[in-house]
């Protein structure tokens, strides 16, 4: 699970959830959620462990799904690509939208 392996990574950091949660802009209540698997992270969000903790958006799945057990890529492309799908939907959404009051204002 995605919330058990970004909770090793903070611990193995020395970093509580207060002093995370200010490093990835977000609250310590949001935080608590995604360690224990009440949400799942948005791809933002790992884009931003990544960032804090140096390490590629790829090795944070990829550990996640080994600590489930399974060291199958294919599970942790799976994962990454309905991520990406997510993205893609919400960028051509955000251009209809723009779109869309270009043409009102003309």
């Amino acid at each position: 699970m995605i919330g058990n392996a970004i909770k090793l990574i903070r611990q193995y950091h020395n970093l509580n959830q207060t002093q995370l949660a200010l490093k990835l802009s977000i609250s310590t209540s949001y935080l608590s959620e995604l360690e224990s698997g009440k949400k799942e992270p948005t791809l933002d969000i790992l884009q931003r462990y990544s960032n804090v903790f140096n390490v590629p958006l790829s090795s944070l799945v990829v550990f996640s799904e080994t600590l489930e057990g399974s060291h199958s890529i294919n599970k942790a492309r799976s994962f990454i690509s309905k991520k990406m799908l997510k993205i893609l939907e919400w960028i051509a959404d955000q251009n209809e939208n723009n779109q869309g009051e270009r043409t009102a204002k003309i």
